[in-house]
């Protein structure tokens, strides 16, 4: 299970990059791809702070790797690296805690894979209140989740 590039664009793609910390739609102070104090990276976003591009994709990967590292073991073996990444991305998301509480994550385990598919829908909620950001992310991730990978041939 390795963080690949689908991965990747997909958590910028919906992260976006701000690097003066902002308060996210639940009122999170953020910064970066969507780097929060509760990722434990180091860094306390607070209103009027800046970031470099440089250190923005640091914490990214830095996040990227603690999450995956917290996820994997939690995870069936045989899932494909596009099943991994739709996994990290929510995790990324909405924590390593709120990942391991998931009906995704408890379909995975029982090996129903179409189940853990549609179980990222249900994360679309911020403050109680469906956003529609999070209906695309879950629809991407979905999406990402379904995707076969296929070995390149040398």
């Amino acid at each position: 299970m390795n963080i690949n590039k689908a991965t990747v664009d997909l958590i910028k793609e919906f992260e976006g990059c701000k690097l003066t910390a902002y308060k996210d739609v639940a009122g999170v102070w953020t910064i970066g791809y969507g780097t929060t104090a509760r990722a434990g990276l180091g860094i306390i976003p607070v209103e009027g702070m800046t970031i470099t591009q440089a250190e923005a994709d640091r914490l990214l990967l830095d996040g990227l790797n603690k999450f995956a590292d917290q996820i994997r073991p939690m995870l069936p073996a045989d899932i494909n690296d596009n099943m991994f990444g739709a996994c990290l991305s929510l995790a990324y998301n909405v924590g390593a805690y709120g990942f391991g509480r998931s009906t995704v994550l408890s379909k995975l385990q029982d090996g129903d894979y179409a189940k853990a598919a549609d179980a990222f829908l249900l994360w679309n909620k911020a403050g109680g209140k469906v956003v529609k950001g999070l209906v695309r992310r879950r629809e991407a991730e979905r999406k990402l989740f379904l995707t076969p990978v296929f070995e390149q041939v040398p």
